[in-house]
């Protein structure tokens, strides 16, 4: 949560009183969290409620204090209320770790989300068993670190050990995981991405930058040179892996030479799903007490890092006409992803369905499939 994210979020809140007078406006998330009085101060809030209340029931019914909050870094619960899912019609994802123990210096979460909790496997393998017996053929496993898994429950199971578990104990047809921090894919994790079929070929990395000095300044935990060997390794045990990844532009003190080693991570990692964020400041964060990098030139290397994805995209979008893919149907308009989790439009197909089909070609970005 930046500053700018921050500013947003008051203006979205004015926005609101405005147009609803008569409602109660309650805030609530990793913002009100960290900064819960000035929420509080804003004539058009009723209430705010942190992160861990707003997950009892009690926290909205009466109540004695405008501002309803405690000190998230004391919550330590494991239990399985932290097992959330929502549905997109045939996928469905499961919260299985919140927090993190880690102080990237540009990063506020930890004190947003607090420390790094775990749910028990036996909770998560449940509500997986659940969500497929109600027809998601495709389960994501999500949290704000997800590899970070396990070492707070008994056992220190890792998160190999939680997939293995899932897979083992439910029917799920397609399991896929959200951002990976890659210097803590273990031997176990990476045998299950490169072997496991039902396990998706998509590994989204959280890398942030391409630079060894940037990466420090960020306080990072890999250097460069480990996120390409990891890739390279990924993509030889399983070629048709797709990587996805975070990356910072502008992020202080970054020179030109520093943006051209980012720039050229996206070549060098394939990454074809690119998730560019321009650096914004966050008040209390260390790095937002270093050196700033102009606004203008954040703005444009930001452009550029788009630029060079939009490229590598395109080119990997390409390679696939004529191949063969399973997609997941997911919504009406016979849309859905393949593993690789390339969009796919196809044929009339029932939402739910997984087809085979053939990769024509692709248009605006997205692949036309026709029956194989």
């Amino acid at each position: 949560m930046t500053n700018e994210a921050v500013r947003q979020t008051r203006k979205a809140i004015r926005q609101a009183r405005r147009a609803r007078p008569d409602a109660q406006l309650v805030v609530t998330g990793c913002a009100a969290q960290i900064d819960p009085e000035s929420f509080g101060n804003m004539p058009e809030v009723d209430r705010v409620i942190g992160n861990a209340e707003k997950l009892k029931a009690e926290a909205w019914e009466a109540y004695d204090a405008k501002v309803q909050v405690q000190d998230i870094m004391a919550v330590r619960q494991t239990a399985p209320h932290l097992a959330t899912s929502f549905s997109a019609h045939a996928r469905a994802f499961v919260e299985v770790q919140n927090g993190c123990d880690h102080r990237c210096t540009f990063c506020a979460i930890p004190y947003g989300r607090g420390n790094s909790r775990s749910v028990p496997a036996g909770a998560v393998v449940e509500r997986v068993q659940n969500l497929v017996a109600a027809g998601h053929r495709e389960i994501v496993l999500t949290g704000v670190d997800l590899t970070s898994y396990g070492p707070d429950l008994p056992g220190a199971p890792t998160l190999g050990m939680l997939v293995e578990r899932v897979l083992a104990h439910s029917d799920v047809a397609r399991l896929r995981l959200s951002s990976l921090d890659g210097i803590e894919i273990d031997a176990r994790l990476f045998a299950l991405l490169t072997q496991e079929k039902r396990v998706m070929p998509h590994v989204h990395l959280s890398l942030q930058a391409g630079d060894d000095m940037v990466l420090k300044r960020m306080k990072r935990r890999h250097s460069r040179a480990q996120s390409v060997e990891l890739v390279a390794r990924l993509k030889t045990a399983r070629p048709e892996i797709a990587i996805g990844a975070d990356l910072i532009a502008g992020f202080p003190t970054e020179d030109e030479a520093m943006f051209a080693n980012s720039l050229a991570l996206i070549d060098d990692c394939d990454i074809v799903h690119a998730h560019i964020f321009p650096y914004s400041p966050r008040d209390g964060t260390p790095a937002a007490r270093m050196p700033q990098v102009a606004p203008g030139a954040v703005k444009a290397r930001a452009a550029t890092l788009r630029e060079r994805a939009a490229t590598r995209r395109a080119a990997w979008l390409d390679s696939l006409a004529g191949t063969r893919q399973s997609i997941l149907v997911e919504r009406p308009g016979d849309r859905g992803h393949a593993g690789n989790f390339a969009e796919v439009l196809l044929p009339p197909t029932q939402v739910g369905t997984i087809a085979n089909v053939k990769i024509e070609t692709v248009q605006d970005g997205k692949l036309i499939g026709v029956a194989a």
